[in-house]
C-alpha cells in the first residue's frame, strides 16, 4: 500500500512568464483555488496522508503561508527545495530519506484531474505491490506528449516522447505510482541532451523488467495540464462551470479531510477563520451546517 506522496512543484514556468517570474505557477489561482490544491487533493483523495512538496529555492515561504505542515487538514506535509530543475526523476533522489525504502506516489505540481469515481480509482493505485504503473488520458494531438501503447491487459508496450508519426492516442499524465525501487533507479539514470534526467527513461527501466502497467481515465473524466497560458485558463474556466452547475467545489482541502474523519468541524471553523470572507469559507460553512 503506498502511503507517501510527492507533489513536484519546482520548475521554472517559463511558458507563463511574466507572471511566474514572482510568483510560483502553483500558486496561481484555478478559479478560487491557487493550483497547488488541486494536486494535492488527488493524494489525499487517494488517502495519502504523508506528502512531500518539492518546490524552487527561495519558495518555501510563500507555500508555508498557504499550507503549513498540513495538521490542520490531518495531514502531515514537509517541504524540499529543488536549486534548478534537474527533470522529475530528480525529485526521488531530492526525496530519498522522505521515501525511506517505502513505495511512494508522485504527481506534477500543475496537474488537473477530474473524473466520476476518481477516489476509488486512485485508491486501487496506491495497492501497487511492485513496479510501477502510470495513469493515461486520450488526447486529440498526442504529437504534444509522451505517449505509451497498450496491450488489452494494460500492460505497456512501448513509451515514446512526442512522436512525429501516429504511434498511440494515450498520453503519459503527470500522476505516477512506484515501487520502492524508484530512487536506486533515478540515482542511476543519465541526462537527455537538454541536460535533464527524463521521466520516460525511468519508466522504460520498469518496462524492461515486465514491471510497468497502465490505468485509463475514461470517458467523462479530464486530465489538463496547466503548463501554458491558454490551458491555465481552459482549466479554470472548467472548475468555474462544473463549480457553478454542481454545487459543489473540486479540490476543497477540508471536505475531504472531512468526509474521511481526518478532522472535525472544530477544525473546519478554524479554517474558515483564516481564510476569512470569501466563497470557499462560506463554502466550508455549509459543509457544517
Amino acid at each position: 500500500m503506498i502511503k507517501k506522496g510527492i507533489i513536484l512543484a519546482g520548475g521554472r514556468g517559463t511558458r507563463m512568464s511574466p507572471l511566474t517570474k514572482a510568483v510560483n505557477k502553483q500558486l496561481l489561482p484555478i478559479y478560487d483555488k491557487p493550483l497547488i490544491f488541486y494536486p494535492l487533493s488527488i493524494l489525499m483523495l487517494a488517502n495519502i496522508k504523508d506528502i512531500l512538496i518539492i518546490v524552487n529555492k527561495g519558495q518555501l515561504n510563500q507555500y508555508k503561508k498557504i499550507l503549513p505542515n498540513g495538521k490542520k487538514l490531518g495531514i502531515k506535509i514537509s517541504y524540499l527545495e529543488q536549486d534548478k530543475p534537474r527533470g522529475l526523476p530528480d525529485a526521488f533522489v531530492i526525496g530519498e530519506k522522505f521515501i525511506d525504502k517505502k513505495n511512494v506516489a508522485m504527481i506534477l505540481g500543475d496537474n488537473f484531474f477530474y473524473a466520476q469515481n476518481l477516489s476509488s480509482k486512485l485508491i486501487e493505485n496506491t495497492k501497487l505491490k511492485k513496479g510501477a504503473k502510470i495513469v493515461l488520458y486520450k488526447v486529440p494531438k498526442p504529437e504534444l506528449y509522451g505517449v505509451a501503447k497498450i496491450n488489452k491487459k494494460n500492460k505497456i508496450l512501448s513509451i515514446k516522447e512526442k512522436p512525429k508519426k501516429y504511434f498511440s492516442d494515450l498520453a503519459i499524465t503527470g500522476l505516477y505510482f512506484f515501487d520502492n525501487k524508484v530512487v536506486n533507479f533515478a540515482k542511476k539514470l543519465k541526462p537527455s541532451k537538454r541536460g535533464e534526467v527524463e521521466i520516460v527513461d525511468l519508466l522504460n527501466i520498469y518496462k524492461s523488467k515486465n514491471q510497468l502497467k497502465a490505468d485509463i481515465i475514461g470517458r467523462g473524466g479530464a486530465w489538463l495540464d496547466t503548463g501554458s497560458i491558454e490551458d491555465f485558463y481552459k482549466t479554470s474556466a472548467f472548475v468555474s462551470a462544473i463549480e457553478n452547475r454542481q454545487g459543489f467545489k473540486i479540490a476543497c482541502l477540508e471536505e475531504i479531510s472531512l468526509n474521511k474523519k481526518w478532522i472535525n468541524k472544530k477544525q473546519v471553523l478554524e479554517a474558515i477563520k483564516f481564510y476569512g470572507k470569501c466563497d470557499y469559507s462560506n463554502y466550508l460553512k455549509k459543509l457544517i451546517t
